[in-house]
């Protein structure tokens, strides 16, 4: 059946998610030097606004993975990739609107990230290969909780859309938000956002510019600050989660 088909190509995707992404490198690569010569034709004041109002979308996606992690409890909601794990059937908070808000607030973030480099046909193929992609990961996903949770499960996927949210169904958390816990689980995307926008900002700049990077940072200290606090604070944050007990949550 053809429904076993995707749901079995979903699986094998969950598993190398972490890397198959990676397989849009030299199409983007393409991309960018479209973008640079795109890009040297309009001037200062646009680029640095396209820049801001995609870095946005991809924070408000960024904003949206924290609310998220900030609330779920221990079991749900992981970054396991060898299989299919829950515990327990989150289906409040952001679940009550969405069955899978973690993947809406990342397509979110990889909409900022394309549009970013302002060249249509990338943006329209990054947005095509997502949808395809996590498609067959939510159609493998949703097989696993029906196998799991049965009745319940499809109660709430009937009545709960699974990508768009649906704000008039908002149900509120069950457990209170753990800061800790979402900087535990988020750092990491934190900085990849930061990283991201400030490492291609400076790299178009310099090319479309014909800037040097001592010159490059004296004309945007903004951005070069952003991508050096981003990086201590990602191996500060990230000693503490290995080394220490500071952003431990017994209840998560």
């Amino acid at each position: 059946m053809l429904n076993k088909t995707l749901v079995k190509q979903g699986l094998w995707l969950f598993r190398w998610r972490s890397y198959l992404p990676f397989l849009l490198a030299p199409v983007a690569v393409a991309a960018v030097y479209q973008s640079r010569d795109h890009l040297a034709t309009i001037s200062d004041g646009a680029f640095e606004l396209l820049m801001c109002v995609s870095l946005v979308i991809s924070l408000i996606g960024l904003g949206f993975r924290s609310f998220i992690v900030g609330y779920v409890p221990s079991g749900t909601s992981g970054r396991n990739t060898r299989e299919q794990r829950a515990e327990q059937l989150n289906t409040s908070g952001m679940y009550s609107v969405v069955r899978h808000p973690l993947y809406f607030a990342n397509f979110l973030i990889f909409l900022g990230f394309v549009m970013a480099l302002e060249v249509w046909w990338f943006s329209l193929l990054a947005c095509f290969s997502y949808a395809v992609y996590y498609e067959r990961i939510m159609m493998a996903e949703e097989s696993f909780l029906d196998s799991k949770f049965g009745q319940p499960f499809r109660d709430w996927a009937e009545r709960t859309p699974a990508f768009i949210p649906k704000p008039s169904l908002w149900a509120p958390p069950e457990m209170p938000f753990s800061f800790r816990f979402a900087l535990r689980r988020e750092y990491g995307s934190i900085y990849l956002v930061l990283a991201y926008f400030s490492v291609l900002k400076m790299l178009l700049d310099i090319s479309i510019r014909q800037q040097s990077f001592s010159t490059w940072m004296e004309a945007d200290p903004v951005w070069f600050m952003a991508f050096i606090i981003s990086t201590l604070s990602f191996f500060i944050l990230r000693y503490l989660k290995k080394h220490t007990r500071f952003l431990d949550v017994t209840d998560r």
